[in-house]
C-alpha cells in the first residue's frame, strides 16, 4: 500500500514539474511559429513590400523561410547604350543551371551579443546542405587579344605564365600589344572602363559570314591598332583573376614581358605577324578555339574565345537591332557607356501576402448567395534576388498560382434546401429476390 502511495506522489511531482517548466523540445521548436529573420532577409522583405506598393500595416507577410531558399549561380550582363542622346539600360541574365540548398553567411541570425551563429532553424536532417564556405562563382576562362589595356583589381596572388611562370610582383595594369593573346582564368567580372563609340550601320563588313557585332569589333580593333593618338586603347577592368597565361604552350610562340613601372607591365608577341593576330589554334580547357583571321571573322575581338555563332552573341545582336530600329542600317554611331559581365549568386525564395479586403474590393464580383464572402485575400509570390555581399537585392518578383480549391456544395443546397417530407415518394419496381 505504501509503495502505491509513493508512486502516486512521484507521478504527481513529475506532472507538476513538466507543467511548470516546458520541455527542451518545445524551446527548440518555438522559433518555427515566428522565425527570426536574418538582417539581409529582413531588408529583402521590406524592399519587396515597398516595391509591390503595399503598406506594412495593411498586409501580413508570411514565409521567407531560409530553409526553403534555393541558391544558384549565373552570368549577368549589364549594358548602358546612348542612342540619339537617350540612355537605354539593358540587363540580361542567363538561366541558372542548377538550384541547390546552400547555407550562406547571410542566413546566419545575429545574436544579441553581436555574435553570429548558424541558423538554428535548420533541422539536423537537412545538414547535408553545402557549407557557407563555398567559393564565389567565377567566369569561364576566356581569351583577350591586344591592342588593349587591362586594369586588374583584387588579384594579389595572380600567376603569370608566358608560357613559363614569370614573377612580376603585384600587377595593377597590363598592356597587351598588338598580336598578344592571353587566357584569363578565375575572373569574377569584366567591365568597360571608358565609353566607346561604335559606327553604324550595324554590319559594314563585306564578308557574308561576319555578324554585325563581329564587324563592329573588327573596326574597333583597327582603330585601336592605328598610330592615331586620338583613338585610345580599349580599357577593361577585371576583378579577381587568378592567372594570365599565353594561349600557346609552345616556347617558340611565347609572350615577351616588359616592365614599365611598379605594377605595370606590357606583354607583346615574339612572333607577331602583319595582321596583328595569330591565326593558329588555341585551347581552353582542352577544347580548340579558332582565333580571328583576316579572311574570315569567326571570333569577336577583344574576347577572341567567343565564336561569332555563339547563341548569346546572336541573341544580343537581335536585341540591339530591334532597339536601334531603322537606325541600325543608317550611317551614324551609338555609344556604349557601360558594359559589365559578372558571375553572380542568386537566391530564390517564396513568401505569402495576406491582405484584408474592403467593400470596394468586392464590387463587381458575383458570389453565390450561399457562399460566404471572403474577408482576406491571400497571394503567393516567388522572388529572384541577387546576393551582393551582405545584401540581397530583389531582381524579379513573380506571383505564383497555388493549387486551385474546388467548391463543394451540399446536396440539400443543390435541391433548393427542401426537406425530405416534401420530396415525392418513389416506389422501386418489385424484385423476385426480395423477401
Amino acid at each position: 500500500m505504501m509503495d502505491r502511495r509513493l508512486l502516486v506522489c512521484v507521478g504527481a511531482l513529475f506532472l507538476i514539474f513538466f507543467s511548470t517548466f516546458p520541455s527542451s523540445r518545445a524551446l527548440i521548436s518555438s522559433p518555427d511559429a515566428n522565425p527570426p529573420y536574418p538582417e539581409a532577409i529582413s531588408d529583402l522583405k521590406e524592399a519587396i513590400v515597398k516595391g509591390l506598393g503595399f503598406q506594412s500595416e495593411e498586409v501580413k507577410i508570411s514565409g521567407f523561410d531560409v530553409r526553403d531558399a534555393l541558391v544558384g549561380h549565373a552570368i549577368s550582363y549589364e549594358f548602358d547604350l546612348e542612342i540619339d542622346n537617350k540612355v537605354l539600360p539593358l540587363k540580361l541574365l542567363e538561366d541558372v543551371n542548377r538550384w541547390e540548398y546552400v547555407d550562406l553567411p547571410i542566413f546566419q541570425v545575429e545574436q544579441p551579443n553581436g555574435a553570429r551563429q548558424e541558423n538554428v532553424l535548420v533541422p539536423l536532417s537537412e545538414k547535408k546542405k553545402k557549407s557557407s564556405g563555398d567559393v564565389s562563382p567565377v567566369l569561364s576562362p576566356f581569351q583577350l587579344a591586344g591592342p588593349m589595356e587591362i586594369w586588374i583589381q583584387d588579384a594579389n596572388n595572380m600567376r603569370l605564365s608566358l608560357p613559363y611562370d614569370v614573377e612580376a610582383g603585384v600587377l595593377k595594369k597590363v598592356i597587351l600589344a598588338d598580336g598578344a593573346v592571353v587566357t584569363v582564368k578565375g575572373a569574377r567580372s569584366v567591365s568597360l572602363r571608358h565609353p566607346i563609340d561604335l559606327p553604324l550601320p550595324l554590319n559594314q563588313s563585306s564578308n557574308e559570314f561576319a555578324s554585325g557585332l563581329v564587324s563592329l569589333a573588327e573596326q574597333l580593333r583597327r582603330a585601336s591598332s592605328s598610330s592615331d593618338q586620338e583613338s585610345p586603347l580599349l580599357s577593361l577592368r577585371i576583378v579577381g583573376p587568378t592567372s594570365l597565361a599565353s594561349t600557346s604552350q609552345s616556347p617558340d610562340n611565347k609572350l615577351k614581358l616588359k616592365r614599365l613601372a611598379p605594377g605595370l607591365v606590357e606583354l607583346s608577341s615574339m612572333s607577331k605577324g602583319k595582321t596583328g593576330i595569330s591565326s593558329s589554334l588555341s585551347t581552353i580547357g582542352g577544347a580548340a578555339t579558332t582565333v580571328i583571321t583576316p579572311r574570315e571573322f569567326t571570333t569577336m575581338w577583344p574576347i577572341t574565345s567567343i565564336n561569332g555563332s555563339n547563341p548569346n552573341l546572336l541573341g544580343f545582336e537581335k536585341l540591339l537591332t530591334s532597339v536601334l530600329g531603322p537606325k541600325a542600317q543608317q550611317k551614324g554611331s551609338f555609344k556604349v557607356l557601360k558594359a559589365d559581365v559578372s558571375a553572380q549568386t542568386f537566391m530564390k525564395i517564396g513568401f505569402g501576402v495576406e491582405r484584408k479586403l474592403k467593400e470596394s474590393d468586392l464590387e463587381g464580383l458575383n458570389f453565390p448567395a450561399w457562399r460566404t464572402k471572403p474577408e482576406t485575400m491571400r497571394m503567393h509570390f516567388e522572388v529572384l534576388a541577387k546576393v551582393d555581399g551582405e545584401k540581397v537585392v530583389p531582381e524579379n518578383v513573380m506571383q505564383v498560382d497555388p493549387i486551385p480549391v474546388e467548391d463543394t456544395i451540399a446536396e440539400n443546397v443543390i435541391n433548393g434546401n427542401v426537406t425530405m417530407s416534401k420530396l415525392p415518394i418513389i416506389q422501386p419496381p418489385p424484385s423476385p429476390f426480395t423477401l
